[in-house]
């Protein structure tokens, strides 16, 4: 790959400390430029890879990325469904909730738990996947993702508040409402933007009225 085309197929890195899952739904994002999509090709699903604790798969094919695409897209549809999530540009309408749910059962339904002698003594479950590869990799994050769709208040997945953002978030405290400071201090402007305009505009409609 020429140096060039490794800049263009940079994935960003957002919210590392994120689960594995909701970075896989947050290879959807948008900037000012528009909503983008970090697994559009193989090689961006190679970087997502690597960079996400995957491991790095140079043998990855157009099945492997359809996987991946798919479960990405079941993934945001759930939490679309789960946050009550109404912005336009953060999922497609034409994937069903029942189809979502059937698509992460299906990952899911590869793996099984297993007990094993824990490293201080006693027994450790540890979750095992069939399968090689991506596969087996992709089966887990679905496992995680249906994990973090089951998680209640405080430390609950919701989706960002901030103008123009699709991310979605697990919360790491129960007053957080955005991914990320920048889209805090972006939502404020845009409240204080909003209230300022209608408090403008009020007097100005009702002297107009009264002529």
């Amino acid at each position: 790959m020429t140096e060039e085309a490794a800049v263009e197929l940079q994935v960003p890195v957002l919210y590392p400390t994120q689960p594995r899952a909701v970075r896989l739904m947050n290879t959807i994002w948008a900037d000012r430029t528009g909503v983008h999509d970090s697994l559009e090709s193989l090689a961006h699903l190679e970087a997502w890879a690597e960079e996400a604790g995957l491991g790095r798969h140079p043998d990855l094919n157009e099945h492997d990325l359809g996987r991946a695409r798919a479960l990405r897209d079941a993934l945001r549809r759930l939490a679309a469904d789960l946050t009550a999530d109404g912005r336009p540009a953060a999922v497609s309408e034409a994937l069903s909730t029942e189809a979502a749910l059937a698509v992460l059962n299906e990952f899911v339904s590869h793996c099984a738990p297993t007990l094993r002698h824990g490293a201080q003594g006693g027994y450790e479950r540890e979750w095992l996947a069939n399968g090689t590869g991506p596969q087996r990799e992709l089966s887990l994050v679905a496992l995680e993702g249906s994990e973090v769709l089951a998680q209640h208040a405080p430390h609950e997945l919701k989706a960002c508040g901030g103008p123009g953002c699709v991310l979605y978030f697990v919360r790491d405290h129960p007053r957080r409402e955005w991914c990320s400071a920048g889209c805090g201090n972006r939502a404020r402007v845009a409240r204080h933007y909003r209230r300022n305009t209608s408090s403008s505009e009020g007097p100005a409609t009702s002297r107009s009225a009264a002529h």
